[in-house]
């Protein structure tokens, strides 16, 4: 078995990073003694763009028919986790979605199983176990208000669709800077920030932990 996650944050040891590894521990930790490879893919490492609308994937009898044509740095990755047995995703939010570069892989791993027949099918080789981990500066109880979990359904309801529904988690009110001293942040406590972390932190990498167990079962 091989399980990806998918860092779509810059950071490679941060909050985001953090969980995934977590997940990826849970997902060891259920396998017991199944044969089970994990990977960390760090997407600020590639260098790629989103969909060009080529529509090669699209194109009856063409050689890329079903999947992307695009050769760059993600061509192969996309191939491999297309064989995978399990995807977690993760990102931070920004401008209330996730990461561009993150929003650029899905388009380029999901839209080519998307067939534009009447039934909108998918061709996807495998319907493989999913999951999403947000992390977020914005506290619990304001993500309703804000319209966060509307925007992160339709993203969920199109993996749902090409693969399986993702399990998903929240971490929310996340600590951003080692010194926020050394920014301009007078909208948050430090204090308050710091305190929170310390508790609701390690619960969170529990949850991811968890969420990790169940992606296999």
């Amino acid at each position: 078995m091989k399980i990806y996650a998918i860092n779509g944050s810059p950071r490679k040891n941060k909050n985001t990073a953090t969980l995934l590894q977590k997940a990826l521990d849970g997902v060891k930790k259920a396998a017991k003694d199944k044969e089970i490879e994990t990977e960390i893919i760090n997407l600020y490492d590639l260098n790629y763009t989103g969909c060009k609308s080529c529509f090669a994937c699209k194109k009856l009898g063409g050689k890329s028919y079903g999947k992307c044509a695009i050769k760059d740095d993600i061509y192969e990755v996309l191939e491999k986790v297309s064989q995978s047995d399990g995807l977690i995703f993760g990102s931070p939010i920004y401008f209330s979605n996730i990461t561009a570069q993150l929003l650029a892989f899905l388009e380029r791993l999901l839209f080519p199983y998307l067939v534009y027949d009447k039934n909108y099918s998918c061709i996807a080789p495998k319907k493989i176990p999913t999951a999403f981990i947000y992390t977020m500066n914005v506290p619990e109880n304001l993500m309703e208000q804000i319209g966060y979990p509307k925007t992160f359904n339709h993203i969920e309801q199109t993996i749902e669709h090409i693969f399986t529904k993702p399990l998903v988690m929240y971490s929310n009110d996340t600590y951003q800077f080692d010194d926020y001293s050394k920014y301009e942040s007078s909208a948050f406590s430090e204090e308050a920030k710091a305190s929170h972390r310390k508790i609701q932190f390690p619960l969170d990498c529990q949850k991811a932990f968890e969420l990790g167990v169940n992606l296999i079962k």
